[in-house]
């Protein structure tokens, strides 16, 4: 029986039965298995995928919508993947053309390597942005952080969710609500009795990136992180957004080293909602 080419191979949605398929396309490629960040993914969103007549997928990504079900105002593409055998032959063009027609009028996000940047802009996403990958092992120094961080009890999430939707600009519940299951930590910056911020640090293989991370200043985003840090023996991961200098010089010189600096993009909207200046790191790029 003749193998089907790839362009006649069907494109379906991916669940949770899916996710070891996923991990071993991932590090197919290279990537690490990341089976944690699968699982949140293919729950809290879509996933789309091709089936190889051979075995395992062909291809892979997820999206994650925001805002209202009927009508989402933000959907974020990660985690796009095409098989090393199958690489170079239009799959991934092919995958996102899906998406981007699946999606509609919803405008899109992702966060774009070098390698991948080129397939997007052939598809009319556009450069509105970069995030600076840092890991490292956090290391404190003798100054007293300026503003008191706690860890975050039930009573915070609503509190949390209302701050998340402001700087975002869109509703994620969905995401937030998630955290104190999916997260090894969850703390709230506080002023006055007010949560003026928040982050998570979730295990990712070796490491616990830090994000989501929202918060009213960057003494506040310090403040955070080096909570989290004071908790953890591994090393910290975070994506931050270039705009917050202040931030990225402080983090290196703590001992976060810079990995790799990403092309933010978007398709359908020349920039992001929501309060830039408060959102410092996404929970991961392939949601951000």
């Amino acid at each position: 029986m003749p193998t089907p080419s790839l362009a006649s191979l069907p494109i379906r949605r991916l669940t949770l039965r899916d996710l070891t398929a996923c991990a071993d396309l991932s590090e197919d490629r290279g990537w690490s298995r990341e089976e944690y960040k699968w699982g949140l993914l293919l729950t809290a969103g879509k996933g789309y995928g091709i089936d190889d007549p051979d075995g395992g997928l062909v291809a892979a990504c997820v999206v994650t919508e925001y805002g209202p079900r009927e009508q989402p105002s933000l959907a974020a593409v990660g985690m796009v993947l095409v098989a090393e055998r199958h690489a170079r032959r239009g799959v991934g063009r092919r995958l996102m053309r899906h998406v981007v027609s699946a999606m509609g009028t919803t405008p899109l996000t992702l966060h774009a390597t070098p390698f991948g940047r080129p397939l997007y802009e052939e598809l009319g996403f556009k450069v509105t942005g970069r995030a600076e990958m840092l890991r490292g092992h956090f290391v404190p120094t003798g100054d007293r952080p300026e503003v008191a961080t706690r860890a975050a009890t039930a009573e915070d999430l609503p509190s949390v969710v209302r701050l998340d939707e402001a700087v975002f600009g869109a509703d994620r519940t969905h995401i937030v609500t998630r955290l104190p299951a999916f997260a090894d930590q969850l703390r709230v910056a506080e002023e006055g009795g007010r949560i003026i911020g928040y982050a998570a640090a979730w295990p990712n293989m070796d490491t616990h990136v830090v994000g989501p991370l929202i918060a009213r200043d960057t003494a506040t985003a310090k403040a955070l992180i080096a909570s989290l840090a004071d908790h953890t023996d591994r090393p910290l991961r975070t994506d931050i957004d270039v705009r917050h200098e202040e931030l990225l010089n402080w983090a290196k010189a703590h001992g976060l080293a810079s990995v790799v600096s990403n092309a933010v993009m978007t398709y359908g909207t020349t920039e992001l909602p929501g309060d830039w200046s408060r959102r410092f790191a996404p929970v991961t790029v392939a949601a951000a």
